[in-house]
């Protein structure tokens, strides 16, 4: 199984793919193993055994036409795909940070040895980036703009200018709540360096903490902001555009919710459905694989690299 074990040998590490929206993140890491599978049983298969048969035949020379049994080396088909099916038939995909039904986005994905390093990327509580579009002027039962209907009221008093002044105090609360989940003591040198590296993370699990958050473009009764954030999920970043609409004194839904970012890997490295192939796979997992390995190291190990405070 040279070639075989050989594509196998290169699927271990992590890489990104592009989740639409209305993909169940089962469904689609069911459909990478699927296709995966195939890439691999789709090698070139080994040469068959050969094994030594005692065939009848004729006997050379006889004309009374005797039979005889004649050493004949005949190829073994025990491990043919059409006897034995699929040289390999299971090959476990992780998922990362998941993202729900409605979503779209960077989805991260491991196979091999790569499901350990989803394990770092969690443990290095790396932050990620969303565009999230709401709506003024309704109110869901779900947040969602789809949603059954609650409340309409008006938005004609929502300027630019209010909508800037609310996010600037989430997120001034938000770091301020960073700070205390991280345990750090900010007039320490190490702290200070970590603050100036964008190093700060919770130490432990924490609720959804927005580290930056910004109107990308405001068009009543639409509105795109850009969140950077950690430990949320999809339903709390549509709810937080409801809360932008309460302090606005109306009400707003969320229309999209799209990741452009999780930790290291961006939109230009996720893989489109039509290259969730073995070969398109391999190549991501190769040329992503040096940058993963700095940047968890670099996470995981804040304090390397930074310079020692200086002694009296």
């Amino acid at each position: 199984m040279g070639s075989r074990r050989l594509a196998l040998a290169r699927l271990h590490g992590l890489f990104a793919v592009y989740k639409p929206s209305g993909l169940k993140w089962k469904h689609l890491r069911d459909t990478v193993e699927l296709q995966l599978l195939k890439g691999v049983n789709a090698g070139k298969p080994p040469a068959p055994e050969q094994r030594v048969r005692f065939l009848l035949g004729p006997m050379e020379g006889s004309e009374e036409k005797a039979l005889t049994l004649t050493a004949t080396s005949v190829p073994s088909l025990t491990n043919h795909p059409l006897v034995c099916g699929p040289a390999f038939t299971s090959l476990k995909v992780g998922v990362g940070h998941r993202l729900d039904a409605q979503a779209s986005g960077v989805l991260v994905l491991g196979v091999g040895h790569g499901r350990s390093l989803l394990t770092d990327m969690y443990n290095a509580h790396l932050t990620k980036d969303y565009t999230v579009r709401g709506l003024l002027g309704k109110a869901t039962d779900d947040f969602c703009e789809d949603g059954r209907l609650v409340e309409k009221s008006t938005y004609d008093h929502v300027t630019r200018e209010k909508l800037d002044r609310i996010l600037a105090l989430i997120q001034g609360s938000h770091q301020k709540a960073l700070v205390m989940y991280s345990n750090l003591d900010l007039q320490t040198q190490e702290a200070y360096d970590m603050a100036v590296r964008g190093l700060i993370r919770p130490m432990n699990k924490s609720p959804m903490l927005i580290t930056g958050i910004r109107c990308l473009h405001f068009a009543p009764p639409e509105f795109l902001l850009e969140v950077q954030c950690m430990h949320e999920t999809q339903k709390q970043l549509r709810k937080l555009v409801h809360e932008i609409g309460l302090e606005l004194k109306t009400t707003a839904v969320c229309s999209q919710v799209r990741r452009t970012r999780d930790g290291f890997f961006t939109l230009d490295d996720a893989l489109l459905r039509t290259q969730w192939d073995m070969h398109s796979i391999q190549n991501a997992i190769q040329a992503t694989a040096p940058r993963v390995a700095v940047e968890l190291e670099k996470s995981l190990r804040p304090g390397l690299g930074t310079p020692a405070a200086p002694q009296p």
